[in-house]
């Protein structure tokens, strides 16, 4: 059966065709058998296969097809043919114009079945009722021509209602796709910005260190010396390139790579919690394992992602929620755990927003993970609430 619909929706001529040869069989009888007539019965043959064919073409062009059934019509007052089957072709053009042709076209069919009925009343009256009788009976002619024009309006109405709705939602996707975009770029850029600062001091430190044991080292064999100024001059270049490359990621952005300011670390986590237990918000936190340095990248992602983890739970956890925050020391990684009990924001909240207003939320927090190598599992929990687990490796992925 699906088969045979989808057949037809994509060969819309061929079933008008069938009706259309069907429409010609009854009024090929109704010709046969009618009381008329030998002019009005030759002149029927023509009318009936010009109306036939309006109605196998009614859809390829119904602004013409509606000027050929109105031209039948007048030849059929002009050559004494009566109402008969093919006539129902009228019906289905004004109920094809009023859905698919053009404004105008529309407007002439409504009016056009309305006084069909009167005309054909007039010009073949039945002698046999009142005055009262015909205007009832003409009444209830005209409903089938007025019901066919609100259908097929009906029918256009709807189909320009969903056409609306599919281009709304075609560009709303759109622009939801450019601003994901927008804030993937964003946050890249402020990544960027931190692991430059978090780059750039690490490896200050190591040129500085190399250029002091290079002149505190004069008197050591030439070999070390020679070492050393070779560890100085590899920071160096290595610092010159990161400082390039990191330039490609924040294309467009004011040269700020002189200012040096300290990132957030893993020990800086307990003072956050404090600052988020003073707004408002009671966060219940635990250290499991032995703390140890870390690198410094993963040092201030698990920072960054606590905070705005934190942060979304005081945004949309409604009231009266509290959070909880585990933090996990692995020999190989380090494990984030941050859970609330509210009423659990919808995942789409979270990609709409971050801490900052900036970052989209997960967006951010996946694209700090990923830069990395860790991985993040985040959604509502069983019990209410939502859950935020996030896993560092202390080695980037190969």
């Amino acid at each position: 059966m699906q088969r045979l619909y989808d057949f037809l929706r994509r060969h819309p001529t061929r079933v008008d065709s069938f009706w259309a040869l069907l429409l010609l069989g009854l009024a090929a009888l109704w010709v046969a058998q009618a009381d008329i007539s030998s002019s009005a019965r030759i002149a029927a043959v023509p009318i009936s296969m010009a109306l036939s064919t309006a109605i196998a073409l009614r859809r390829r062009a119904p602004e013409k097809m509606l000027v050929l059934v109105t031209a039948c019509g007048l030849a059929q007052l002009a050559c004494d043919v009566p109402s008969n089957p093919a006539d129902f072709a009228m019906l289905v053009i004004i109920y094809t114009v009023a859905a698919d042709g053009a404004r105008w076209a529309s407007r002439f069919a409504l009016g056009a079945g309305l006084i069909a009925p009167a005309i054909s009343g007039l010009r073949w009256p039945e002698e046999r009722y009142s005055a009262w009788q015909t205007t009832v009976v003409l009444v209830f002619i005209t409903i089938p021509f007025v019901l066919a024009w609100v259908l097929g309006d009906s029918i256009r109405t709807r189909r320009a209602y969903y056409a609306q709705l599919e281009e709304r939602a075609t560009r709303l996707e759109r622009e939801r796709e450019e601003r994901s975009k927008m804030a993937v770029q964003a946050e890249r850029a402020r990544i960027a910005r931190e692991l430059h600062d978090v780059v750039a001091h690490n490896v200050s430190v190591m040129v500085v260190q190399a250029d002091g044991a290079a002149y505190v080292l004069d008197n050591a064999p030439d070999q070390a010396k020679q070492a050393l100024e070779t560890i100085s001059g590899t920071g160096r270049q290595a610092l010159a390139e990161m400082r390039r490359l990191l330039g490609v990621l924040r294309t467009g952005e004011p040269d700020d790579s002189n200012d040096y300011v300290p990132q957030p670390d893993v020990q800086q986590i307990d003072d956050l919690i404090e600052q988020v237990r003073g707004a408002g918000l009671p966060v219940d936190f635990k250290v499991e394992g032995s703390p140890r340095p870390l690198p410094s990248g993963v040092e201030l992602t698990a920072y960054r992602i606590v905070q705005e983890a934190l942060t979304n739970t005081r945004k949309h956890g409604g009231p009266d929620v509290g959070a909880s925050v585990r933090i996990t020391y692995f020999d190989d990684g380090l494990g984030l755990l941050v859970e609330d009990d509210g009423r659990g924001a919808r995942r789409e909240m979270y990609e709409e927003g971050g801490a900052d207003g900036q970052g989209h939320g997960l967006i951010g927090m996946r694209e700090r993970v990923g830069m990395v190598g860790g991985t993040l599992d985040a959604g509502p929990r069983p019990g209410g609430g939502f859950r935020i687990s996030v896993l560092l490796p202390l080695k980037p992925a190969r």
